[in-house]
């Protein structure tokens, strides 16, 4: 595949990020519109809520594992085939799930559609790593958001179709992300190796001073580089194969971290709603709820995600992961107390605060690696996914039923402060 020279492209840059941000939109649907399609699917199928959470774990293994080699494949040819492949899985897990008449053909297609999502997700939030230096972390937070944002203006949609005719919306949801994801396949690719953001005029129109003094073997850091952070320029000199990054203590806290993060977030998205018709909030309120979450989860990877790029990314995600835990240990108040909207309200402070590690850990991979080999670095970092899956899918499900809802999310709320905490840690590699 030949490089692209985003000159040639209406809007510059800015297609590659609204492609890979509609590409991500439509991967994120299998986990955000999920907490809105479960009540339904488990009627229809006759299943318990552990087979229900399980089907959720189904698809975030498939979709976790599947990241590495499609970054793998990615780095080396560029985005097309991963792209190639995910496109249509994305389709088929919809639409053989609106036809399923058992419950292992809903695992067999929530696995198929995972593995779409999971070749669709690298490619998309990798693509502003490998396209932007200054303003890596909005780029990347601009894409990410999607993944959860599409989701906030499809879950009204959706809930209401699935009440009503559940094969019928799943088909619908099928044909309509596969389609879209057609897009990426058409205009998405990689930036030719001795490109740079100077020699293009979206963006920035001139290569950064950080990038001149790089190229003269001077690094002048930027005012809000402390010393968990270095030079994005020079960071990306230094190439780590997937083997060397796991050799470093670095990668394997954020793997941690990432492991809390999602186990705790997913327990949030594919339970919000079941949570709050537990404690027995008005149907309208949990419906809200799952809204709620899907948006303001967008926000917070873009909004944060931005500030990361002034800053310092750890100490944002550290002081984010902090304050989400204190929201979602505060919503169990609200919810014990049947406080509706406040409920609602702090779900989604906790969800907002939760959600800018996705924008920040792809820039700091990048930084901390280089972006040569981002996909694959990422991509072996995401499979903290798949253990975080586990929790907030099946383990969770086990959780609740044992102890409770409320002491089942106080805890979740206790851990998800202190890996923001243990965030505070990082400091760069050594080369």
């Amino acid at each position: 595949m030949s490089p692209l020279d985003p000159r040639r492209l209406p809007g510059g840059r800015l297609l590659l990020i609204v492609v890979a941000a509609l590409a991500m939109g439509v991967a994120g649907t299998y986990q955000f519109v999920w907490s809105s399609i479960r009540v339904s699917l488990g009627a229809s199928l006759g299943t318990s809520e552990t087979a229900l959470g399980t089907v959720f774990t189904v698809f975030l293994v498939f979709q976790a594992a599947s990241q590495f080699p499609a970054g793998w494949v990615r780095d080396r040819y560029g985005p097309r085939v991963p792209l190639l492949v995910g496109t249509p899985l994305l389709a088929v897990g919809y639409l053989w799930t609106g036809r399923a008449d058992s419950l292992n053909a809903v695992y067999l297609a929530y696995a198929l559609g995972g593995i779409g999502s999971g070749a669709v997700y690298t490619v998309a939030v990798n693509t502003p790593v490998k396209w932007f230096t200054d303003r890596r972390g909005l780029a990347t937070g601009v894409v990410t958001m999607a993944y959860s944002g599409v989701s906030f203006l499809l879950i009204p949609v959706v809930r209401r179709g699935v009440e009503t005719a559940l094969g019928r919306t799943l088909t619908l949801l099928g044909v309509g992300v596969g389609l879209a994801a057609l897009a990426a396949v058409v205009v998405l690719r990689d930036p030719p190796e001795n490109w740079s953001e100077g020699d293009t005029t979206s963006g920035r129109g001139n290569a950064s001073s950080d990038e001149t003094d790089a190229s003269s073997g001077e690094t002048e850091p930027d005012s809000a580089t402390t010393g968990e952070e270095v030079d994005t320029t020079r960071r990306d000199e230094r190439t780590y194969s997937w083997r060397e990054t796991v050799r470093t203590w670095q990668f394997w806290l954020l793997y941690a971290v990432f492991v809390v993060v999602n186990g705790v977030g997913l327990m949030l998205v594919g339970k919000v709603v079941a949570y709050a018709n537990a404690v027995g909030l008005p149907a309208a309120v949990a419906t809200a709820s799952a809204s709620v979450v899907a948006a303001t989860d967008a926000a917070g990877i873009v909004t944060v995600g931005g500030v990361s790029d002034r800053l310092g990314r750890v100490r944002t995600v550290a002081a984010s992961l902090v304050v989400s835990g204190l929201a979602l240990a505060a919503s169990t108040v609200a919810g014990a107390a049947a406080a509706a909207w406040p409920f609602a309200a702090l779900v989604g402070v906790a969800a907002l605060f939760r959600s800018p590690a996705f924008a920040v850990f792809p820039s700091l991979i990048g930084e901390y690696y280089g972006t040569a080999r981002s996909s694959e670095n990422y991509a072996l970092l995401y499979t903290a996914k798949v253990w975080g899956s586990v929790f907030g899918g099946t383990v969770a499900s086990v959780l609740v039923v044992t102890f409770g809802w409320t002491t089942s999310f106080r805890v979740s709320a206790v851990v998800l402060a202190l890996a923001g905490v243990a965030t505070a840690l990082l400091r760069p590699p050594q080369t």
